[in-house]
């Protein structure tokens, strides 16, 4: 199964992005729920982003954080080294996707809940 950072993890069970851990990890993937917010999603605590804690192994970032809240972490997400980045509706942003791109790593514009339910995760 696919380690899969989630950029924007929240607590508020309304967001999407609650939905995609809880998503997710029903079907077998490891999250790494990264965000501003304090607390648990999904049983996993939350790492503040702030702190840009070291996470190995991380095969896909799925974007939760609209494109003019992006750049602040546009080197912290390419240190994590994945294979691919999925920009979520809203999410979708030109400038990162080039710059995602020369890194070598592959983007994708979709929704994480589609491709889970759809098993093109």
């Amino acid at each position: 199964m696919k380690k899969t950072a989630i950029i924007g993890a929240t607590t508020n069970p309304s967001r999407y992005a609650y939905f995609a851990a809880d998503m997710l990890t029903a079907k077998g993937h490891e999250i790494v729920p990264l965000g501003i917010k304090k607390g648990e999603v999904s049983g996993v605590e939350i790492m503040d982003i702030r702190q840009k804690p070291e996470v190995k192994g991380v095969d896909t970032v799925t974007l939760y954080l609209g494109p003019q809240n992006q750049a602040p972490w546009y080197d912290y997400i390419l240190s994590l080294k994945p294979e691919r980045i999925i920009f979520n509706p809203g999410t979708e942003n030109e400038t990162f996707r080039v710059l995602a791109n020369q890194h070598g790593i592959d983007t994708e514009e979709a929704c994480t809940l589609v491709l889970l339910r759809l098993g093109a995760y």
